[in-house]
């Protein structure tokens, strides 16, 4: 895998993937920035919560669930000093299907946090890494909150 930044003005950069896809990013602007690309730990973040929804997904997939819809909320706390690395980062799964099993979607996100996600296995090197999870059952238009 491989990728490139480039500075395209002041702070900004040009972040392109070996798959042929590009991103902005850019500073705020008390560094110099003018705000017109996300900031590189928001990717980092935003990497994070593509990649167990990618993960989760395929795991209901899978096993024959009906997945229609799932949206992870991330938060997030840093260090104050430098490295400001991540030190606590929490998601919020809110899973959608037809007569989805909660247990199953528990099982999912618990095989991407421990075994499938890169990223999350990456970040909770530095970070205290907490899930919590709704499953919404649109036929019968119910949630089912986990316990967590």
């Amino acid at each position: 895998m491989k990728a490139r930044v480039k500075l395209i003005d002041g702070m900004a950069f040009l972040g392109e993937s070996g798959s042929g896809h590009a991103v902005v990013m850019d500073g705020a602007p008390e560094y110099g920035g003018r705000n017109i690309g996300i900031r590189p730990m928001e990717m980092l973040l935003i990497g994070l919560g593509g990649c167990t929804a990618f993960d989760v997904v395929q795991i209901l997939r899978r096993g024959r669930e009906t997945v229609t819809d799932c949206v992870i909320d991330v938060s997030s706390e840093r260090a104050e000093t430098d490295p400001k690395v991540f030190t606590k980062i929490h998601l919020d799964y809110r899973v959608t299907g037809r007569q989805l099993s909660a247990d199953k979607v528990e099982r999912a996100i618990n095989l991407s946090k421990e075994k499938y996600c890169s990223a999350s296995i990456m970040l909770g090197a530095t970070a205290t890494i907490t899930h919590s999870w709704t499953v919404i059952d649109e036929t019968a238009e119910t949630q089912t909150p986990s316990a967590a």
